[in-house]
């Protein structure tokens, strides 16, 4: 059926000549299958329950082209069950209710099951997946989802408790070589009749551009096909066409990366970038960078996460970091795309390179903690301004040293409150910069504790009345 119609479509079709050739090609036997081996090779649990017919429902996560529709049209073929399609753009409620009820009488009558495959489950709404629930329980259908998005995040919890999730992989360029060569050899749905002559090296290439999606390696041979017999027929060449690396690079042009700004892809990327970053790898790091910009990634939200890193996880070590950062994010907002790429490569690199902190990270964090923790102490006396004269009376500002008259500028003062005195939070590494933080904070902690034991005499030297210092 078509999408949203309420008739059956047969599980395989015979393709129609004017078809595309993906479409022509589609696998129909097991035989036929290329890749998914740890899910559908001989002995496999999926495959065994398949063939068997004991498959419950199913969510087929994976990239586009990797064979989601193929297998779900296959599992229906294999168990000669009713086979309807849905597209989650074209469907609604009122579409899959009927279709609800044709299934439920089928069974009843003792009728085959139905397959119902639910392309772009994602697209759901919630009522729409909630629609599937009581027919998926009763086993009036045998719902096979497929996805492109992670399903916890996509799916309803009620839904996905009730369906068997499968990974499927992105096929391997050895995979499509061998889906490319079947197409032209095959003379009753590929190419086979056009005498195609095609170097080894094109197919690689055209293998290497599709990047795991069988449909897009399809449709690249089929437009290069189509190319070299023009190309022959101008030439008035009388022997069968050629399609060499040449055409096949014009035709394929520039490939559309694989990601969604608002889907899984984007946050695994921009995970990759980040801890790539911290393992300081700046190959991988600039690698990841590349594929989200050349992708489409909002530069900006990039730069946003550079100044981020450079906070969380390089601090201190190097001061430097969060200057290259911020300037990456002001130059790309300044000169815009695609200038800016060079920007936040070089703030990319320059982050993956310094010497690596989280001391300011968990320094706030403890810090925080303690905030949330315990009771919001008042501030100490002494380090309250007085700026009235009923503040001074009410001993505001009373002990406070003013930390430049004294030697080395490190005043016997606590500054915490009392019940946190003595905590320290900022616990300085001893990479890069922070090494000689951390001598500094060492020496005046001494100093303060030497000045404490001998008991300075409170106010001396440099108590500020008038709290302005």
């Amino acid at each position: 059926m078509t999408p949203g119609s309420l008739f059956d479509e047969p599980p395989t079709r015979s393709a129609s000549a004017t078809a595309p050739l993906a479409d022509r090609m589609r696998p129909t036997t097991f035989d036929e299958l290329t890749g998914q081996e740890d899910l559908l090779g001989p002995g496999r649990p999926l495959r065994h329950a398949i063939e068997r017919d004991t498959l419950q429902s199913i969510i087929l996560w994976g990239p586009p082209g990797t064979g989601k529709t193929t297998l779900a049209r296959l599992i229906a073929t294999v168990t000669k069950s009713r086979f309807v399609a849905f597209s989650a753009v074209l469907s609604g409620i009122k579409e899959i209710r009927a279709v609800m009820a044709v299934a439920e009488d089928n069974r009843r009558r003792g009728d085959r099951r139905t397959i119902l495959f639910v392309d772009e489950i994602h697209r759901f709404n919630k009522a729409q997946q909630d629609a599937f629930l009581p027919r998926v329980e009763t086993g009036d259908i045998v719902l096979v989802g497929a996805t492109t998005e992670n399903p916890s995040f996509e799916v309803n919890a009620a839904l996905l408790s009730r369906s068997q999730v499968y990974v499927l992989q992105a096929l391997s360029a050895t995979d499509i070589t061998t889906i490319l060569s079947r197409a032209l050899t095959d003379e009753t749905r590929g190419l086979g009749k056009q005498n195609l002559r095609v170097d080894p090296e094109t197919l690689a290439a055209i293998a290497r551009h599709a990047n795991g999606d069988a449909r897009v390696a399809l449709n690249l041979l089929e437009l290069g096909a189509a190319a070299a017999v023009a190309r022959t027929a101008e030439s008035n060449g009388t022997v069968g066409a050629r399609l060499d690396l040449e055409l096949a690079s014009e035709t394929m042009q520039r490939r559309a990366l694989v990601y969604d700004k608002n889907g899984e892809e984007h946050f695994n990327l921009m995970s990759a970038l980040h801890k790539s970053m911290r393992n300081s790898d700046p190959d991988a790091a600039v690698y990841w960078l590349a594929r989200m910009v050349e992708a489409g990634e909002d530069p900006l939200y990039i730069a946003r996460r550079l100044v981020r890193f450079a906070s969380e996880d390089v601090g201190i070590a190097d001061p430097q970091a969060l200057t290259i950062a911020v300037s990456a994010k002001e130059a790309v907002h300044f000169i815009g795309m695609p200038e800016g790429n060079t920007a936040l490569a070089q703030a990319t690199l320059y982050l993956a390179s310094a010497p690596k902190s989280n001391a300011v990270y968990t320094a706030y964090s403890r810090a925080a903690t303690d905030a949330h923790k315990n009771v919001a102490e008042p501030v100490p006396l002494h380090l309250r301004n007085a700026p009235t004269r009923l503040m001074k009376q009410l001993d505001y500002g009373k002990g406070y040293r003013y930390a430049h008259d004294e030697p080395e500028a490190v005043a016997a003062m606590d500054c915490l409150p009392a019940s946190l005195q003595g905590r320290q939070y900022y616990v300085p590494t001893t990479r890069g910069f922070e090494k000689e933080i951390g001598r500094r904070l060492d020496a005046w902690r001494r100093v303060k504790t030497r000045r404490m034991a001998e008991r300075e005499t409170p106010g001396a030297g440099g108590e500020e009345p008038s709290g302005t210092k």
